[in-house]
């Protein structure tokens, strides 16, 4: 069968991210049993040897200089603009901004060939590339990673937007948007329950499948002993909206009250790219922060609890399940435990739940002070993954949604 993958985020090396590592595992598995041409994007910081690594894992990859906007420098005229576009449009400027014409070009040729029998949008914002005539040429399938109508909404429900005036405006755009868009699509993945029943509402009659991301194992094995000691630790992308706000939130309000109590307690911040909101935070006693590290696994290893207090963003969280894979105990927020079974009725306890500063503390002092708990939750939670989380198994499951099978 061949597959054509759109993807305007460059996914490799695999290691950048959640949407990088998604997209690449995904290509990876259906490229071993199909002819898989992917289409992407670069930007500036792409090597060539990266691009032939990539075309490595894929029968055909063609590479696309990625559209430039200088979003930070925009005036009020010009935001004023993009927001009228929005409302005449129907596309988010997000969307718009990686779109290229050159790019959609070579895709419309491609599809009238026929030589392909699918096409797939790896991440919402791909789909604009998909055109709703296309549903009788071949099979059209999105991968939705989260849904931007369900994260903009509980951003204000939980006051944690960047711009509050901007996303109320926003908000109903983006529900008339993802309903349009779904449609063009006969099949849909999301990677949780709590995202398919936010695009199910609005689409009632699509086809939704769950299909949670996956680890890779070898890369995160599970670790030979416990360290002990009363070491935190962070990871993920450090210029990416919900860790800015997970990482300051939990450094600001949590960490200081857990250092009351264990006074050598430490945390690492461990992920590229820290931004200025969060490379301040190295500046408070005990707090580290890392910026881009050969090895992410290396300091789960070495820590004793891995926290994961997202306050905002829809979706599993690989940053979840590959502390669980390397057999870290983990705190985290329902935001952060999303999709995961860990606990409640006839469930193992596979991590402990936190959503205030009260349940923090609690959670993390237990799992300090109870080597036998933290011995309990390790092992409950590799075994999670490795029946339930693998890019095999989820790599089966997409392409059964692909094939129609």
């Amino acid at each position: 069968m061949k597959i054509l993958m759109l993807s305007s985020t460059f996914p490799y090396p695999p290691t950048k991210g959640g949407t990088q590592v998604r997209t690449f595992h995904l290509l990876k598995y259906l490229s071993g049993k199909h002819q898989v041409t992917l289409v992407t994007q670069r930007t500036g910081e792409v090597t060539e040897e990266e691009i032939a690594q990539l075309g490595e894992f894929v029968t055909e990859l063609k590479v696309f200089p990625r559209p430039t906007e200088g979003e930070a420098k925009l005036g009020i005229l010009s935001k004023a603009k993009r927001f009228g576009q929005f409302i005449q449009q129907g596309i988010p400027p997000s969307v718009r901004s990686s779109y290229s014409q050159i790019m959609q070009a070579w895709i419309d040729e491609a599809v009238a060939t026929g030589d392909f029998a699918a096409i797939t949008s790896e991440h919402s914002v791909n789909e604009i590339y998909v055109r709703r005539e296309w549903q009788e040429k071949l099979r059209a399938v999105v991968n939705i990673h989260s849904s931007v109508y369900g994260t903009c909404k509980h951003q204000l429900e939980t006051q944690t937007s960047e711009n509050k005036m901007r996303d109320n405006l926003n908000l109903p755009l983006l529900r008339r948007y993802e309903q349009q868009y779904c449609a063009k699509f006969a099949a849909i993945a999301a990677t949780t329950e709590v995202d398919k029943r936010q695009l199910q509402v609005l689409n009632p009659d699509a086809k939704i499948s769950v299909i949670p991301n996956g680890v890779d194992l070898d890369l995160f094995p599970m670790r030979s002993q416990d360290p002990g000691g009363n070491k935190l630790v962070f990871i993920g992308a450090m210029d990416n909206a919900p860790n800015i706000d997970a990482v300051r939130y939990f450094s600001l309000s949590v960490f200081p009250e857990i250092r009351q109590r264990y006074p050598d307690v430490s945390l690492d911040l461990v992920g590229s790219r820290p931004v200025a909101e969060v490379q301040e935070l190295n500046e408070i006693e005990g707090i580290t922060v890392t910026g881009r590290v050969p090895a992410m696994v290396d300091y789960l290893h070495q820590a004793t609890v891995c926290v994961v207090p997202m306050r905002t963003g829809f979706g599993i969280k690989n940053k979840t399940l590959e502390a669980m894979a390397a057999g870290t105990p983990v705190v985290g927020s329902d935001r952060g435990l999303e999709g995961l079974a860990v606990d409640g009725a006839n469930v193992p306890l596979r991590a402990m739940r936190a959503n205030n500063l009260e349940e923090y503390i609690y959670s993390i002092s237990r799992l300090f002070d109870e080597a036998s708990l933290r011995k309990k939750l390790s092992q409950n939670a590799r075994s999670l993954i490795e029946k339930q989380y693998t890019w095999e198994r989820a790599g089966s499951r997409y392409e059964q949604l692909i094939c129609d099978c």
